[in-house]
């Protein structure tokens, strides 16, 4: 019996050894063209791996480039997408910068900071008051979620005025926000559990 630990590395061991062995064999043919037969077969049985991602951009043209780098780069075939190189394979993308905007209320979240800014710059009207109140709605519900304690409407839109630069406040028709159990969803579980149909046990029910 041969151990797993004396056969070789697994390069790529999510294609298993059986693909390996199959690959190194590739390379000991001598002959070009039954050699670019066999490895034109073995990228079949690779695909045959992984059917789900037969309809992914470029998914045979990794399957070629995998199969470069179990060969670690040894293989003399003609690739139909080229000869891949090991730099290009290696290179690293680059860094994703982070969004360095400091957000004074961290509760709220960025994107409720970037909504107070677009509503700024909308004119005074029914619109913006439309816009202003969903804001509120969101920085209520946002808190609700953090925090898990009841929180007053003018608290609410005293940060939005904090927020805003005082630039942002609510009109008489607009003050009145939605109630926590509207925001969080919570009157529509309960109206489902309540429309559920109750088990009716009996002692014919009860286990014996």
């Amino acid at each position: 019996m041969e151990y797993t630990t004396r056969k070789g590395r697994l390069i790529m061991p999510e294609y298993g050894r059986n693909i390996q062995q199959m690959v190194e064999h590739a390379m000991t043919i001598a002959d070009k063209e039954e050699r670019t037969r066999c490895v034109y077969s073995i990228i079949h049985t690779m695909g045959n791996l992984f059917p789900y991602l037969r309809d992914v951009n470029d998914f045979k043209h990794k399957l070629w480039d995998h199969l470069a780098i179990m060969s670690d780069f040894k293989l003399d075939i003609d690739f139909p997408y080229g000869e891949p190189e090991l730099a290009v394979l290696e290179a690293k993308p680059e860094p994703i910068p982070y969004n360095q905007t400091k957000i004074t209320h961290m509760h709220y979240g960025r994107i409720v900071d970037e909504m107070i800014q677009k509503a700024i710059d909308y004119e005074e009207g029914d619109e913006k008051q439309a816009l202003i109140r969903a804001i509120g709605n969101q920085m209520k519900k946002n808190f609700l979620i953090w925090n898990k304690d009841i929180v007053d409407d003018q608290k609410i839109w005293a940060d939005l005025l904090e927020m805003s630069n005082g630039k942002l406040y609510p009109s008489e028709e607009t003050m009145k926000l939605s109630e926590p159990k509207e925001l969080l969803g919570l009157s529509n579980n309960k109206k489902q559990n309540k429309n559920m149909p109750q088990k009716k046990w009996n002692n014919q029910n009860k286990k014996q």
